[in-house]
Formats: C-alpha cells, sequence, structure tokens
C-alpha cells in the first residue's frame, strides 16, 4: 500500500467520538459531553491551545488493562521517518455503586491510560500514557463515574515502515476502573518550523548587545569579535575505560565542558562489601578530569530504586532501620567529608519518582534528611532532584506535576534543593513535550534545570541526529535550563545502543557532527568596522 502524502506538521489523524469500537469481550462505549466548564480542558495540537469539544467516549465494564476502544486509522496516513505526536485527553471513574473494600481504596488511586498503535499482524507501538486520578461522583445518575479532572496525553512515535493497516488503541487502567477519551489526535511534527521559532526565543535568552569600544583606533578600523567560551556548558559522563581511549579523549576535551562520572562515585560503587571503602576509582576519575579542567557532577549521593541498592544495604534496612539510618549517615559524611568543595552539583537521592528503597524503612522524611545533610557538610553544591521520562509525557510516574510535587514536599522538609535534574534518555522526542515539561517545573519551582544524562537512541545516524538537535534545541532556548551533560557518547562504551555520537573506530557520525554544528552555532563570531566613536556593536552568545 502507498502512504499518502503530508506536510509535517499536519493533523493526520482525528479521533471521530462515534468511530471508536470496544476493546475488550465486557466493554460497553457510550458517547457522552463534559458539562462542567471548570474541568473542560484545552486541546494542546501543533503548540497551541485550542477549546475542547467536550465530546467524550466512555469505555465501561471492561475486564482488564487491555481492554478499552479502538479506532481505525485511515490507509496511507502514516509514513515512515516521521515522528508523530500523540495528543489529547484522558479519565478515569469507578463506578459509583463499587462499596466493596478494594474498591473503596481505588476510589482515589492514579490509574495508567495508555495510547498505543497497533499495526499490521498485531504489532504493537507504544505511544504515549498519562496518570488519571479517579473519583465515584455519579455522571448523568448512570452507576458510570465521573472524573476528578482530564489528564493531558502527551507521547510520540515513529514507524520503521509504511503499515498496511494501522488503528489506535486506549488501555491500560484495571478491570473496574472506566476510561474516557476526548479528542485525540496524531500529529506529525514539524521540527525545522518549530527549530526557527527557538532560533528566535534563543536570540532572546541566550544573547545580549554587546558595545566594544577601541581607544585610539581610527573610525572604519576593521574589527572581528571571536568567541572564546560558552556560558552554557555541555558536558559527558565518564568511566574509568573510557579514558584510556585516546579516541574518546580526544573528543571530550575538545568538545565537552563538564563531566560525571557513570558509576564510580555511587553507593554500590564505593563501599559494595559494608566498610571496605573505595574512593580510588574516583580519584582518578577526579584527576583526569582537573587536568582537562573539567568540573564534574556528583552522581549519586543515594540511589531510591531498589534494584540498584546493595545487597547489604538491604539487609540491615529489612532487619534493623537504626543500622540503615547509621549507614546512611556514614555515607553523607564519608562522601561529602571526603570531596567538600570538589563537586559543584550533588544528585543526592536518584529517581525518587521511580523507587522508594529509603523512604520505605525509613520514612518519608528521610529524603528531606539527606539533603540537610548533605547542606550542611558541603554548603557550596547545589543539591539536585534527578530522574528519568519527565521530559518525555509517556511515564505515569514521572509526570512534571509530580516532580514538582516531590519538590514542595522536600522544601517543606527543609530541604536546600538548588536544581532539577532531568535525565533526557529519550527516544523520537518532540520539542512541544519537551518545552511543556521544562515550563511546568520552572514555573512551578523557579529552579534551574540542568539535562543530566542525555542519550537518544535510533538506530539511524541522520535520524538520530535530527533528534538530538531537537532536545539541544529546545535545552538551549529554555531560560531555565544551565547545561546539558550527555550520558556518553562513544559506540560500545555507552549504556543505551544506537546512541553514540562518535563510532567505535573514532570517527565522528552524524550526530556527533550535529552537536558540533550546534556548538559552533552558538558561538559569537563578529566582524564589522567601528563607527565614528570608535565603537563597535553586535549582539552575543553569553561567554567569554
Amino acid at each position: 500500500m502507498a502512504c499518502s502524502p503530508h506536510h509535517q506538521g499536519d493533523v493526520v489523524f482525528e479521533a471521530n467520538a462515534i468511530g471508536w469500537a470496544p476493546s475488550g469481550a465486557r466493554t460497553a462505549l457510550s458517547l457522552r459531553h463534559e458539562r462542567d466548564p471548570a474541568r473542560l480542558p484545552a486541546a494542546a495540537v501543533g503548540g497551541e491551545r485550542t477549546p475542547s469539544s467536550g465530546r467524550y467516549v466512555l469505555a465501561a465494564g471492561r475486564g482488564g488493562e487491555e481492554d478499552g476502544l479502538r479506532q481505525a486509522i485511515p490507509p496511507g496516513a502514516l509514513r515512515p521517518r516521521v515522528t508523530y505526536r500523540v495528543a489529547g485527553w484522558a479519565s478515569v471513574a469507578v463506578a459509583a455503586a463499587e462499596e466493596e473494600e478494594e474498591g473503596a481504596r481505588q476510589q482515589y488511586r492514579h490509574h495508567p491510560v495508555r495510547v498505543s498503535i497497533r499495526v499490521d499482524d498485531g504489532v504493537v507501538v507504544e505511544c504515549g500514557a498519562v496518570a488519571c486520578s479517579a473519583a465515584s461522583d455519579s455522571d448523568s445518575g448512570s452507576a458510570a463515574a465521573g472524573c476528578s479532572r482530564w489528564a493531558e496525553i502527551k507521547g510520540a512515535f515513529r514507524l520503521r515502515e509504511c503499515p498496511r493497516s494501522a488503528a489506535v488503541h486506549v488501555h491500560g487502567a484495571p478491570a473496574g476502573v472506566d476510561v474516557k477519551v476526548m479528542d485525540l489526535r496524531i500529529v506529525a511534527t514539524d521540527p525545522k518550523a518549530r527549530f526557527g521559532y527557538l532560533k528566535d526565543k534563543t536570540d532572546k535568552v541566550r544573547k545580549r548587545d554587546v558595545v566594544v569600544k577601541l581607544s585610539g583606533a581610527a573610525a572604519g578600523a576593521s574589527v572581528r569579535v571571536v568567541q572564546l567560551d560558552s556560558a552554557f556548558p555541555i558536558g559527558s559522563c565518564i568511566n574509568g575505560t573510557v579514558i584510556q581511549d585516546p579516541a574518546f579523549v580526544d573528543f571530550f576535551t575538545s568538545h565537552m565542558d563538564w563531566a560525571v562520572f557513570e558509576n564510580e562515585l555511587k553507593w554500590y560503587w564505593t563501599e559494595a562489601e559494608r566498610g571496605q571503602l573505595n574512593y580510588a576509582d574516583a580519584d582518578r576519575l577526579l584527576d583526569f578530569c582537573d587536568r582537562a579542567g573539567k568540573p564534574v557532577r556528583g552522581h549519586c549521593i543515594f540511589w531510591a530504586v531498589d534494584g540498584e541498592v546493595q545487597q547489604w544495604v538491604k539487609d540491615i534496612g529489612r532487619d534493623d532501620p537504626d543500622q540503615l539510618m547509621a549507614a546512611v549517615r556514614d555515607r553523607l559524611g564519608g562522601l561529602l567529608g571526603r570531596y567538600a568543595g570538589r563537586f559543584p552539583h550533588y544528585d543526592v537521592n536518584n529517581e525518587m519518582l521511580h523507587g522508594r528503597f529509603f523512604r520505605d524503612r525509613l520514612g518519608d522524611g528521610v529524603p528531606a534528611l539527606m539533603f540537610r545533610e548533605a547542606a550542611r557538610l558541603d554548603p557550596a553544591a547545589a543539591l539536585f532532584v534527578n530522574d528519568y521520562n519527565v521530559e518525555c509525557g509517556g511515564d505515569p510516574a514521572a509526570t512534571p506535576e509530580r516532580y514538582v510535587d516531590l519538590v514542595r514536599a522536600l522544601q517543606r522538609g527543609g530541604a536546600r534543593v538548588g536544581g532539577v535534574g532531568m535525565q533526557g534518555h529519550v527516544t523520537h522526542p518532540v520539542g512541544e513535550v519537551i518545552c511543556d515539561a521544562l515550563d511546568t517545573v520552572y514555573a512551578a519551582t523557579g529552579l534551574p534545570v540542568w539535562f543530566t544524562e542525555v542519550d537518544v537512541c535510533e538506530p539511524d545516524d541522520a535520524l538520530r541526529a535530527d533528534d538530538l538537535e531537537v532536545v539541544l534545541r529546545e535545552a538551549f532556548a529554555h531560560p531555565a535550563v544551565q547545561g546539558v551533560v550527555l550520558w556518553g557518547f562513544m559506540q560500545g562504551h555507552m549504556w543505551r545502543q544506537d546512541a553514540a555520537l562518535v563510532n567505535a573506530d573514532g570517527t565522528v557520525n552524524d550526530a556527533g557532527q550535529r552537536l558540533i554544528d550546534l556548538r559552533s552555532e552558538w558561538m559569537s563570531d563578529a566582524r564589522g568596522r567601528l563607527d565614528a566613536d570608535g565603537q563597535f556593536r553586535f549582539r552575543g552568545f553569553h561567554g567569554t
């Protein structure tokens, strides 16, 4: 089947409210209207917000997480190698008549609603998810419940080949939870049009007017002003192996401003066995960075995810909370006492949106305690929260709103939160989604943001370069963002596959060249002549 042509930026699919079909033997669909203006959202499509239709489809009686509703996408509408954004609104509800204990517990829980594309022979392409809070207020007197509020669907996908057939599926919440969908659309993104907007935004955020005055120089004399250093740092993670590779070191020293250790500062590395401390690996990396003149982020003091906690810490956490608290304090004192003043940033308790190891064993107040103690031991360091998927819109556990709630909870506990880390492990990034996340976090917290672990996963080098440009331009144009750190850049030495900027033989691929080109674009090189007052005026990027 031939794919029909369309212009990027077009809406290629807009769900027809009466075109949905049920998915699941027990699912029943009904068309409804949202009558409460206060709960009626504005639909975000193509960078603009337009009034919602108010018409939604309710999927009730669902028997499981895969049940919900589906609608076919017109043949040929989806094209390969194009990034599509999924936009719309979802909500969930619990039957008002549900009185059983389990049902009562579910009434105010958050439930995921997932959007996927099923192509050809059942291949599933995940392309979006939101966290919706359930409520049990009745809707028109029916057994179906109303919603607490609508949650915006933000997701993206890309196809390798033109599908013979495709359909949108909405599902995800558990059995007994009804799902509502409003104004679901699929939009072909237009990165180049977005870049034009971002260049104008960048001019306001990253540049200023400069006047150079040269005493004694004649009017009309030729002048050139060359920027030496950028005020916007870009860095990379390093480890003990890669700094032995001359090709890695050459690219790192030539194109990176900051560093972060991939593993060597983590607790499971520095104290794999209780009381047996190993700081030698971190010391060697610090010495390397000192010689290269690169500041280093401290990653990380603790890691909240159970699977990343070493066994001896798990053992004492299970058997003796007092011993665990003593170990936490020893870790803080040992690490920050040793390196006070050496790391400008610390990620204090990594990935708290996705893990609760210390909170579950020591109480919800322990993360704030970690921040307070870190601030006492190293007052000059900026203390960060750090987590993944906040910028991509497809993880119900990591919405920008939940990140804001986490920061505010820490601050209420006396934590001096100095920055917000968005990791940036992305696939098929959409600029507007990234910008929305940055806007939400910055508006609510006022804190500086760093992209701390960027890697863009895409097998095709040219598309990877385009995707990397999406992330970097959004970061550079946003006033909240103060720096970007890559999670590696060399093939064979990266956590994620298909994300390299430099091939294993040391050659720079399309993505690496795109980084170099952007860094060159964002450095001032102004030429002109002195005016009658001996002055040369230009608009330059922040830096030296």
